[in-house]
């Protein structure tokens, strides 16, 4: 009887923890899932209007896109002659500034061009090249750039022979058959700039005399500067007093640059016809100083400030123009003193001698 009892306290008790365990089974299976966070979508940010197209960045020539692989090469800057017998020009349509300097007091104060390329290498010929001064010697450090050229006139190489102006080559380019004298027969043709370079211990990069800041203010990219204010007038045409070479700039509406022209003759360059024209032109108002001999002079730019025009778009503003030591980058402000906008593209800029400076004529 006892075991009877026992055996069914057994069956009972493990009938009963079966129920149990089953409860908890059911238990589990019929629990409310977790919920599972949702996830914030990232942001897609929006593209800068305003920025350099992929794989290229902004030139500090001209403000415009070229590529990266550009952007630690110096910039080269070449003596050109203007005298008629050395035209016609080769590659200077192709230059991203063009400086006019006054070359002497002789000769009717005739002209010589220095032509700054941030992307020369594939140029087939640019010239012809011919000797500095010092003025250019300055104005190539403001750049970092390598003064090219053939000799210099004495007063000059002092300062190619100090620390920032030693990056220079002079004489060393290729000479073309052209049936001229020999002082218009140097050229600088694919490949001259990278071997001589290597030959005369030339930096192609920028070196450690590389100036901070930049040169220009240029306008956002995609846009051009807003010329519909009271400080702008007409300039379509420029008339230089340059007496023997008579440069004179004319506004082309269809392209909205000054097209250059000397000797009453539109620049067009000898290889592939390319007119010399510019979206800015500068026209600064700048004493000089004569040398001792030989009608020689040089500009009065360091640690000096004078006035000028812009021009773009057939307008024109006043400003004033600054420039702080020898290698310092020379600054432009308008007439509220802030710094100067201007367009993208290729810039002429002419050093007008003081003393003429009233001569200046543009309609």
């Amino acid at each position: 009887m006892k075991i009877k009892k026992y055996v069914n306290f057994v069956i009972i008790f493990g009938l009963s923890f079966s129920l149990i365990g089953c409860g908890k089974k059911e238990a589990a299976v019929t629990a409310e899932p977790t919920a599972t966070p949702t996830a914030t979508p990232t942001p897609t940010p929006t593209p800068d209007p305003y920025a350099a197209p992929a794989g290229t960045y902004f030139s500090e020539t001209t403000g415009l896109p070229i590529s990266t692989t550009l952007k630690d090469q110096r910039p080269i800057a070449v003596m050109v002659d203007c005298e008629y017998v050395a035209l016609p020009h080769y590659g200077l349509a192709e230059a991203d500034i063009v400086y006019d300097l006054m070359n002497s007091l002789e000769n009717e104060r005739i002209t010589r061009f220095m032509a700054v390329y941030k992307d020369y290498a594939n140029i087939p010929q640019i010239g012809n090249v011919r000797s500095a001064r010092t003025t250019n010697v300055w104005l190539a450090a403001e750049w970092n750039a390598i003064l090219c050229h053939d000799g210099e006139a004495f007063y000059a190489t002092p300062y190619m022979e100090s620390g920032y102006g030693a990056q220079n080559l002079s004489g060393v380019f290729s000479r073309v058959a052209n049936g001229k004298n020999w002082e218009f027969t140097e050229y600088i043709l694919p490949g001259d700039i990278q071997n001589n370079a290597a030959d005369y211990g030339v930096s192609l990069n920028y070196n450690e005399y590389k100036q901070d800041g930049d040169h220009f203010n240029f306008a956002k990219y995609t846009l051009a500067v807003n010329t519909t204010g009271s400080a702008f007038t007409a300039a379509t045409s420029v008339a230089l007093p340059y007496d023997h070479n008579g440069t004179t700039l004319a506004y082309n509406a269809e392209t909205k640059t000054y097209d250059l022209s000397m000797y009453g003759i539109l620049h067009q360059d000898g290889d592939d016809g390319q007119t010399l024209t510019f979206q800015n032109v500068f026209l600064l108002d700048t004493p000089y100083t004569e040398y001792p001999e030989g009608g020689l002079i040089y500009y009065n730019i360091v640690d000096s400030t004078s006035d000028g025009y812009y021009l773009t778009n057939g307008v024109k503003e006043a400003i004033t123009w600054k420039k702080s030591g020898e290698t310092g980058i020379m600054h432009y402000y308008d007439a509220s003193g802030k710094e100067l906008e201007i367009n993208r593209g290729k810039t002429y800029i002419s050093l007008v001698p003081g003393d003429v400076w009233a001569n200046v004529v543009i309609q």
